[in-house]
């Protein structure tokens, strides 16, 4: 058994933490999965004589099915167990982060969450598909905006007249709603 201060196999000092870094996953698991019940028990809305297991089963089965993934994660890593570490083809281990790119995706994700209440979806998501082409290293902005703009009128279309999922129009409401 590893202990703090313990030498690893690359010669360098690893703390217990470094050794047990994928307990950092059981937590996140387990605060999602807490969140997902905490949210559930505050909703209203229980079954009918129609569905006596009502629209809340499913979220009740994913928060308990999330906290049980934690806890065994959390017995399996304090057994030993371990991660195999990335060994991609096609992934340079040695290469730094690109904090601009990831910046820029962060910033995309961020005016997307902004736009869709004031712009509606279809506007919103041509920002999202066209910013991330763009900051995935993309310079055809034509190309790229056309695109974006056609698949995110497509999913605006399936999903609230196909499925019935209501996403906001914004200015398109008027034309196509």
């Amino acid at each position: 058994m590893t202990t703090i201060g313990d030498i690893g196999d690359t010669g360098t000092a690893r703390s217990w933490w470094t050794e047990h870094s994928e307990l950092g996953v059981s937590v996140l698991l387990a605060l999602t999965g807490l969140l997902v019940l905490g949210d559930t028990l505050a909703e209203g809305g229980g079954g009918s004589a129609s569905d006596p297991l009502g629209p809340r089963t499913v979220a009740f089965v994913l928060g308990a099915a999330l906290l049980v993934l934690a806890a065994l994660l959390t017995v399996d890593v304090l057994r030993g167990g371990r991660g195999e570490a990335e060994g991609g083809e096609d992934v340079d281990l040695d290469t730094a982060v690109d904090l601009r790119t990831v910046g820029m995706l962060a910033g995309v994700i961020v005016a997307t969450a902004a736009l869709i209440p004031l712009a509606g979806w279809p506007i919103a998501g041509t920002v999202l598909f066209a910013g991330a082409t763009y900051a995935l290293g993309s310079r055809a902005v034509l190309r790229d905006l056309g695109i974006a703009a056609a698949v995110s009128l497509l999913t605006w279309v399936l999903f609230d007249a196909v499925l019935g999922v209501d996403l906001p129009g914004g200015p398109l409401m008027g034309v196509f709603g």
